[in-house]
């Protein structure tokens, strides 16, 4: 089954511990925190303090999205106050399978993310440690853009790679996913669709995510 991850960056910050509720209720699989330091990419987020007001405001996994730079800095601390999952960015881990290692012997899964204009080599050494990947679909930093479509066939070859292996990552995707394009998505090999303001801009979050995900699992 499609998993959905709601995206607080796209959330009414004023109204954080009410959207989390409320979209739990409505059927989201996860929490999708987005943490960027502007030097890495160009905005400044959350940080570990959202993190565990987030964890107080819902029981759903929380994936942490680290877009920063020396991310090892930080993993221990985004587990101790609630991280379930933590990605690293291939792009900014000095030793990016030293980063997953350290992501699981804190006890979360260990994510890699990789942003549109990254090889899919650049994880290949670290993929067999790797509990999910994090493709962007959008270049970091702002959400609400519309996806770049050479992420498609992206994808699709982490896909086949992954099947090759006999690994179990799962693959999900980051930027742009709305009805109109999850489709898509999923037909390319997509497990976990993080959807943000396609979500939280939406009138009614029940039916949205049930209309996602109705989606998918159709495509």
């Amino acid at each position: 089954m499609a998993l959905i991850a709601a995206s607080i960056l796209a959330a009414d910050f004023a109204r954080l511990g009410e959207e989390l509720a409320t979209v739990e209720r409505a059927g989201a699989d996860w929490i999708h925190v987005d943490i960027m330091d502007g030097h890495f990419v160009p905005n400044l987020s959350m940080g570990p303090m959202t993190v565990e007001a987030a964890r107080r405001s819902t029981s759903l996994p929380i994936d942490v999205h680290l877009l920063i730079e020396n991310p090892d800095l930080f993993i221990e601390r985004m587990v101790s106050v609630g991280a379930t999952h933590v990605s690293v960015h291939a792009e900014a881990a000095a030793d990016l399978a030293g980063s997953l290692r350290l992501i699981r012997a804190c006890g979360a899964w260990a994510g890699i993310a990789l942003g549109p204009a990254a090889p899919l080599s650049m994880i290949d050494a670290a993929l067999d440690l790797a509990d999910y990947i994090d493709l962007l679909a959008v270049n970091p930093g702002f959400g609400g853009q519309e996806f770049q479509s050479g992420i498609i066939d992206k994808i699709g070859a982490l896909r086949a790679e992954i099947k090759r292996r006999g690994l179990s990552t799962i693959i999900q995707s980051d930027g742009g996913i709305n009805p109109m394009t999850i489709g898509a998505f999923a037909r390319a090999g997509v497990d976990v669709f993080v959807v943000g303001s396609a979500l939280f801009g939406s009138p009614d979050y029940e039916r949205t995510v049930e209309t996602l995900r109705r989606l998918a699992n159709e495509a």
